[in-house]
Formats: structure tokens, sequence, C-alpha cells
């Protein structure tokens, strides 16, 4: 249909390949480790680039990223194939076998080949008619099959399950890291139990009968938008403004539009943020921030670059402000968050916060064998500090170590399947009150110190997006939601 084409052409999917981000972090990867290009490049373009990648692997070779770029204008054989990302025909011709598998991810996705007189089967969730069975594949050589697959969270899974390895000396593994594995974590939530899959998020139902395609399409009902709503606002805006350099085919307003689906999805659909027990006793304000999480996996979720933060102030009868925590800066950083000041340092969780340099920062942070803070996924050894907020119903011990909450938010109690809750104890003169407690809830797709140390790498793509950040930074982060009290 032609809508579903239309929103899929602006999401991240259809721009998996021209993601300027991703690009200059492969290109990191590949200047750190050159001695394991082919694998890093093979991996990578599993997910970004999936029909260039099985195609190269069909011809007995690897997937390669570079070799396909710039989108357009690439050299590979797979160049054209790899310019639309993950397309349609990719999601569609993956095939049941092993989906839900260890096999299957990491991109362990199955597409057969295989054409056969009656054509190769695409899979939809519709048992087709057999008149649009015959134009299709007159049209394409491909053969509508009902495949119910196609609106299980373990499809989503095969890419949205990913496992690193660390590059060692002489390019050894090192063991198996985590990566992002928001379908793991869905799994061992109450969403999973209920029968929610990622479609019933991330594709809502258009909400009447429509026709799946235009041409001779009968009504069908529980059709799926194609916008795959995910938390990227921020790299939609940027392939928007700087479309001619990434070779970005849909239109502003398409692009614009996603964009601010994919904001009110993140405010509507994600946190909400409560605050409770704000009083005065003595001479501090006492006050309770509650988050909980409403997604059906951890919040912030996926590539680790993602982070959520509060951002509380206090202000006494005057409106003058005594407190703050969190603030966010035109530069991209969060005042008082340790990373952002020194990349060799983290911002621990907190029970408590009592100091304005001290920020409850929702995120994961890896580090290399050695203990060193680092931003590079083929040096990631394990997480020190996961602190993501838990989906509601999350049973750790069926989750297991690959998502098990790191560092000092697994001592606390009040860390919990749902949510967290923070109590802030700040000094106040109790003579100027009543004062007013503000609480927000902050979301950035790439925190600052993600960006800036793609700075040490003097290359076209790390360049090109380090340049891209720093004009954009101001707007790479937007608030979710808020809530605000009197002490007295």
């Amino acid at each position: 249909d032609v809508s579903i084409g239309f929103e899929w052409r602006a999401s991240m999917m259809a721009n998996a390949a021209r993601d300027p981000y991703w690009q200059a972090a492969v290109r990191r990867e590949l200047t750190d480790y050159p001695e394991a290009a082919a694998l890093i490049e093979d991996k990578c373009s599993r997910c970004h680039m999936p029909m260039a990648s099985v195609v190269s692997r069909a011809e007995g070779g690897n997937g390669s990223v570079f070799a396909n770029l710039p989108i357009g204008a690439g050299a590979g054989p797979q160049a054209a194939l790899a310019a639309d990302g993950v397309s349609c025909a990719a999601c569609h011709q993956i095939t049941p076998n092993g989906l839900g598998s260890e096999a299957s991810y990491t991109g362990g996705f199955e597409i057969s080949l295989d054409v056969p007189a009656e054509g190769r089967p695409v899979f939809g969730p519709f048992e087709p008619d057999s008149g649009g069975v015959g134009i299709m594949h007159s049209a394409t050589g491909l053969r509508p099959t009902e495949g119910l697959h196609m609106q299980s969270s373990e499809l989503c899974g095969s890419c949205h399950t990913l496992f690193t390895h660390a590059v060692r000396p002489g390019g050894a593994e090192g063991p198996e890291f985590p990566e992002q594995v928001p379908y793991l974590e869905w799994q061992a939530s109450a969403y999973a139990a209920e029968g929610t899959s990622c479609q019933d998020c991330h594709m809502p139902l258009v909400g009447e009968d429509v026709p799946v395609t235009s041409v001779l399409g009968r009504a069908r009902p529980e059709v799926s938008r194609h916008q795959f709503q995910g938390g990227n606002f921020f790299m939609m805006r940027m392939l928007n403004r700087y479309r001619g350099e990434l070779g970005v085919t849909a239109l502003p307003q398409e692009m614009a539009l996603a964009a601010e689906r994919t904001e009110l999805h993140l405010r509507e659909a994600t946190v909400e943020v409560e605050l409770s027990g704000a009083r005065v006793d003595g001479n501090r304000l006492v006050a309770d921030v509650d988050v909980r999480n409403l997604a059906g996996h951890k919040f912030p979720t996926a590539y680790p670059s993602r982070r959520a933060w509060l951002h509380v102030t206090v202000t006494d009868a005057g409106g003058r402000t005594v407190f703050e925590s969190g603030a966010f800066t035109s530069d991209g950083r969060v005042v008082g968050n340790d990373n952002d000041a020194n990349p060799s340092r983290f911002e621990p969780h907190y029970t408590e916060v009592s100091r304005a340099d001290q920020v409850q920062v929702y995120e994961a942070v890896m580090v290399a064998a050695d203990g060193t803070v680092t931003t590079g996924l083929m040096s990631a050894d394990r997480w020190v500090k996961e602190n993501r907020l838990l989906p509601r119903g999350f049973n750790a011990a069926a989750g297991g170590p690959r998502v098990a909450v790191r560092g000092d938010a697994a001592s606390d109690p009040d860390f919990v399947a749902g949510g967290d809750r923070t109590r802030y104890s700040v000094a106040v003169d109790p003579g100027a009150g009543p004062f007013t407690v503000e609480a927000e809830l902050w979301f950035q797709p790439v925190a600052y110190r993600w960006a800036e140390n793609l700075a040490e790498y003097d290359a076209f793509e790390t360049n090109r997006f380090v340049r891209y950040y720093r004009a954009m930074a101001a707007g790479s982060a937007i608030r979710l939601a808020s809530v605000s009290a009197t002490a007295r």
C-alpha cells in the first residue's frame, strides 16, 4: 500500500544504512581493530544492510559496509541493495525457521534464496487472495504466503538481540557481551506473559479495515502501520537536516512527521513521573521522585548510547532556584554528570541525591577488560553500571545475567520491576519557603560522551558525525514527563 510505503521510507528501518552515527561507529571500530575488520563489517552489515549481506554471503563472501557507501554511489556490487536499509523485502522474506532460538540472534535470521517455479515465498500475516498471489508473482517473482511469525516478537528479536565479543590481542575474542537485548528484556517482562508483542507497540494498528495493497486489495482488519515507532527522534531530524549529504529519499515533510510521531510516542508510552512526600524537615527539603517504566522492555533500551535522567529543581517563595540537579546544556551535556566531564569516569546510581553535582542517570556503562570506561563496542567486556528502568513484571531469575542489573542499583531496594524511587534531600533556608519542587525525566538517544569520543578519530565518517552532532546538540534531548509539588 502506498501509505505503508511512505511510512517505511521515513523510518529508521529504511535509513539504517544511511545512519551517520552507525557509519561513524563502524569506522571507529575498524580503526581500533583493523585485524578484525572483515568480521566487524560482516556483523554490522547483517542488520543495517540485510539484503546486501544475505546476497554477499550466498555468493560465498562476507557482508561489507564501506564498499557499499556512500549511499547511491558505493562501488560494491551490492550497493543498490544496501541503500534500502532494512527493506520490506528483507523482513517479509524471513522464514520462521529457528526464530527465538540462540542461533537466530545477532542477525541469525534465515532467508531462503531458492527460487521454485511457483515463486519464492514472501510472508504476511493474512491468508492471500489467489488473484493477488498471481499479480505479485508476475510482477516480482515472489509468492505471497501466510506467515503468522510476522506478528511475533521472535521476528524482531533476530536483529534486536545483539551479542558482541571484545577484540583481544592477536584478534582473539573476549567473552560474550550483551550489547543490546530488548527482546530478552521483553521476554522476562509481564508483557511477554500477557501476549503483548513488539509489533503491538511499535507497529500500531491502522484502526479500521483497509486493503494491504492498493491494487485489487481486499480490506483487512487489524492492519499494522509501518511507522516502526522507536526512540531516535534525533537521528530522524539529523537525516532530514543533512538529507543531501546522506542520500535520504523520504520527503522533508515525511521525515519531520516521523520525528514528531517518535517524540509523541516517547512522551505518551514510555514513562510516568510522580513526586510524593515533599516537605521541609528542619533545614532540609525532602521529596521522593518515582519513575515508572511503561515500555515492554528496559527504558531506555537497545544501543547503549541512550540515556534518561532526572532534572530536579527547587525554587523558593521568591522564584529563586536554590537547588538544581541534572540541567541539560546546549552542547548535549548533563551538568553534574561525571562521564560528560571526564570520559574515564561515570555517574553512579543513587538511592538519595543531596548535592547538585549528583544526577540520577538511567543508562548502561561499558568497561574494557582492564576496567576502563569505553564507548567502543569491540572494546566492551562487561557492564559496570546497568540501571536502566526495568519493565513491569520483570523476572530477574528468568532473564538471567544477560539482562541483569549491574552496579549500585542492584542493591537499591527501591529499584524494582516497573520503576525506581529516588529520594532528594537538599539543604534549604526554612524561612525562604514555601518551596516548589519540580521533577522532569529527560531522554537523549546519543549521549554527549558517545558523540564526543568520536572526535579522537580523524576519518570522514567520524568527523562528519561530530560536526552534525555539535550543530544539533541543543536538540539532542527532550523532556518526556514532569511533575511539581509544594513543600512547606
